[in-house]
């Protein structure tokens, strides 16, 4: 029999699901008594929440969880380690046996944490990675205090099936959680100190409740007093419609902000991909928003050197780049993902080639978000503060476009300021303030 852990730490890895995924779990730990530690090297309890859509994540896992014994080692200490997130579901026993946890749990169980420690406590094994079809969410205690931005998830799992992606099989089919329990939630972070609310799922535009779609969410939260800001990722192409478009105009609390990957600029690749849109589908969708939000700032996700590219098909994701203007993107070498259909095709773009359109790629959305954040440059906007800045003095918040601004003044972690965009650096912004916003 193991001692029961006093101390914990929650580690995520990769998007902004697993980030909520390992605050919920970190609140789990936390309503057993158990109080957190600032790190994992302090920790009776590490809880590493995994990201699987990457190459080499499992062989991560098993590096950080032998680093963590080695530090601990180091101290005399014995931690236990729960595995937690998309890699425990696809691997599930496979760790146990081979890297000898304590836990691991997938990301649809997580809920079950602390039951799962009880048994790993007394020497039973403590693995789950079922995908009920009961709702996990309302097994999860209360949410009590948070920063003035918070996510709140409200759609899980993705039936779109991308040849590249593992999501559908870490994550399961997609699920909308009710209206009404989204919208206790929302309130109760508003109580707990919410000025923004982030709606995150796989699909976040796919959340759909006895016909009510995302905008009709939107609207509903947009009437919660308090609550100053909406925003919502990560979305798919096919799944924005028209009520959705429409709130971006005339919805004051949703951000004039988008993220919506197309992951390539050449139909030919998209069709490859199963992405179930071309090229020209993504460029009209994307003038059908700019139309009704002509300030937008918009987002994206690229994939290079998928199975097949070619340098004309390269050509046309850079072609794409240039007449969207990106304000900020993320892109990535293609990396087969054990068990998708991608990973079986044998056109295999060598290396060096993705290394070096991915040096391109990155140049020209490096070059287009520079460009809109120095074009915001004598803007006046409301930045909402979220944590003190290095410097004496200086606060960090984000504006409506969700650009990181600099500030100086005696500000409140939490208020909303009036600043006017002084100065434009590659990835920031520096504020100088003028008045703070009534809330």
């Amino acid at each position: 029999m193991k001692p029961a852990p006093q101390t914990y730490h929650v580690k995520s890895f990769g998007c902004q699901m697993n980030v909520y995924d390992g605050e919920r779990m970190a609140e789990l730990m936390a309503a057993q008594g158990m109080t957190p530690a600032a790190d994992a090297a302090g920790a009776d309890l590490v809880v590493l929440n995994t990201c699987h859509i990457r190459e080499r994540a499992t062989e991560k896992v098993y590096s950080d969880i032998g680093r963590i014994r080695k530090d601990a080692g180091k101290q005399g200490r014995v931690p236990m380690i729960a595995i937690a997130g998309c890699v425990a579901q696809a691997e599930g026993a496979e760790i146990v046996a081979r890297a000898k946890v304590d836990v691991v749990v997938g990301p649809q169980a997580y809920h079950n944490l602390p039951a799962l420690v009880a048994q790993a406590v007394v020497g039973e094994a403590a693995l789950d990675t079922d995908m009920p079809l009961a709702s996990k969410f309302g097994k999860l205690p209360a949410r009590r205090k948070v920063g003035p931005s918070a996510f709140l998830t409200v759609q899980e799992g993705c039936d779109k099936f991308c040849t590249y992606c593992v999501v559908p099989y870490t994550r399961g089919a997609e699920i909308s959680r009710p209206f009404a329990a989204i919208v206790d939630e929302a309130k109760a972070l508003v109580d707990a100190g919410a000025r923004e609310i982030t709606l995150l799922g796989q699909n976040v535009n796919a959340w759909d409740d006895d016909g009510r779609g995302l905008h009709d969410l939107i609207r509903t939260l947009d009437r919660i007093e308090g609550l100053a800001r909406i925003r919502y990722t990560t979305s798919h192409p096919n799944d924005m419609r028209q009520g959705l478009i429409d709130a971006h105009g005339d919805v004051e609390s949703l951000m004039p902000f988008l993220h919506l990957p197309v992951q390539s600029g050449s139909t030919r690749i998209l069709k490859a991909m199963n992405r179930s849109h071309g090229r020209d589908d993504y460029l009209r969708l994307m003038d059908r928003v700019r139309a009704v939000r002509p300030d937008i700032a918009l987002s994206g996700d690229f994939i290079v050197g998928f199975p097949g590219e070619t340098e004309a098909d390269f050509a046309d994701t850079l072609s794409l780049v240039d007449a969207m203007g990106y304000a900020q993107a993320f892109s990535f070498k293609y990396s087969p993902r054990p068990g998708t259909p991608a990973a079986t095709m044998t056109d295999e773009v060598p290396e060096a080639v993705m290394d070096e359109r991915l040096q391109r790629l990155q140049a020209a959305l490096g070059r287009d978000q520079q460009a809109f954040n120095r074009a915001s440059v004598g803007r006046t906007c409301t930045v909402l503060v979220e944590r003190r800045g290095k410097l004496p003095g200086q606060m960090l918040g984000k504006s409506p476009w969700l650009q990181s601004v600099h500030l100086m003044g005696d500000h409140a972690i939490g208020d909303l300021v009036e600043v006017e965009l002084a100065a434009a650096g590659p990835l920031s912004m520096t504020g100088v303030a003028r008045m703070p916003v009534a809330a």
